[in-house]
């Protein structure tokens, strides 16, 4: 339902006669927006600029009638309900309306301004309930897919680690060798560590997916600081020299919480697939702020990504590289925070080479 008194409902009038356009006009300006086309031509042209709620057409016109102009409008642009406005009333006109054209509604003319008005209503209400309808069915299509992934997922990313410690257990009593209970007892960590950064990466999943956003002053170099105070011990023990340079001369306001969790999973990222064989392993920050936006940049001299799984790394659990014990969802988290942001986010990679992550965020 609309609940904007204040918004009033845009109609297109289509009709080659002045008078009725003029007619219609000085009847209906002050309920709705009115837009006049003198031809279906003039009415394709109004369309390139406004989407109107509602299209209400005469049926005779020159060179083409107001059906074969619906058919024509369907097709670009479908959201718009069709009114047919004729003084005829065959069957087989009705027909071709509803079966060419999908008209929405018909009124015979001379037409009666009360009527219009509940038909332009109606349509209205029925324009924003339709789309609200679909968006909540892709938003259900979406939903399904990730449960969809989130069950596969959890069959494997839970039930692998823990699966490997339970074996490993088992063999631990029976080691009568102390290097071999080292062994197993790394084994046994670092199948903690992936059971807790998958656990980590689903409650930062809920917590962008559900929360709002809280607008603050942002200061870069306080909020990378931290995060690579976090990493830091990590990319130390594996060779891995972090970089950063940031240029902020101005105030910048958005969700902290949102842009750490983005970054987090950019630099967990890069560190985590590294060139075991290069001797200069190197992720660098470049952050500049200028004219109400940020640009960041993420790079790394790491694996690589081949084209063909570029398109795919932002959907959930996807992995393109076996290196590591990535969970599928880091890279996931950081494309829906910043799409909440409103941010626009560019992948470049060459395999074996390294990949470049460019944001450009919008200040709020």
């Amino acid at each position: 339902m609309v609940n904007d008194k204040n918004i009033k409902p845009v109609v297109l009038y289509v009709d080659d006669e002045r008078n009725n356009l003029m007619a219609f006009k000085a009847s209906f300006r002050m309920d709705f927006d009115v837009k006049l086309a003198g031809s279906p031509d003039e009415a394709l042209e109004v369309l390139k600029t406004c989407e109107p709620h509602v299209i209400i057409s005469d049926y005779r016109m020159p060179f083409m009638t107001g059906i074969e102009m619906f058919e024509k409008i369907v097709i670009k642009y479908p959201n718009p309900l069709r009114v047919l406005l004729t003084a005829y009333s065959d069957v087989q006109s009705l027909t071709d309306a509803i079966n060419k054209g999908q008209v929405y509604r018909y009124i015979k003319k001379p037409w009666v301004e009360d009527e219009i008005r509940n038909v332009v209503r109606e349509g209205f209400e029925f324009y924003f309930t339709r789309n609200e309808l679909e968006l909540r069915n892709k938003e259900l299509i979406e939903a399904y897919k990730d449960l969809d992934r989130f069950v596969y997922s959890v069959s494997h990313d839970l039930r692998s680690p823990l699966m490997g410690i339970l074996a490993i257990s088992n063999l631990l009593p029976k080691s009568q060798n102390m290097q071999e209970v080292v062994d197993y007892s790394e084994l046994i960590s670092k199948n903690v560590s992936r059971l807790d950064e998958f656990i980590f990466n689903l409650l930062e999943y809920y917590k962008v997916k559900r929360g709002e956003l809280t607008i603050k002053p942002i200061l870069f170099k306080d909020l990378i600081g931290q995060l690579i105070e976090i990493y830091e011990s990590d990319a130390q023990s594996k060779g891995i020299k972090i970089e950063l340079e940031i240029e902020q001369n101005e105030d910048f306001r958005s969700d902290p919480l949102v842009i750490t969790v983005a970054l987090q999973n950019l630099l967990s990222n890069s560190i985590k697939y590294q060139r075991e064989d290069n001797p200069n392993k190197l992720v660098k920050f470049s952050i500049k702020v200028l004219r109400g936006e940020a640009r960041i940049l993420v790079e790394d001299n790491g694996v690589g990504i081949e084209a063909e799984f570029i398109p795919k790394i932002f959907d959930m659990f996807f992995r393109a590289s076996s290196i590591g014990t990535g969970s599928g969802i880091g890279l996931y988290n950081a494309k829906h925070a910043l799409d909440k942001l409103g941010a626009d986010v560019k992948v470049n990679s060459v395999p074996h080479v390294g990949t470049l992550f460019e944001v450009i965020l919008p200040s709020k």
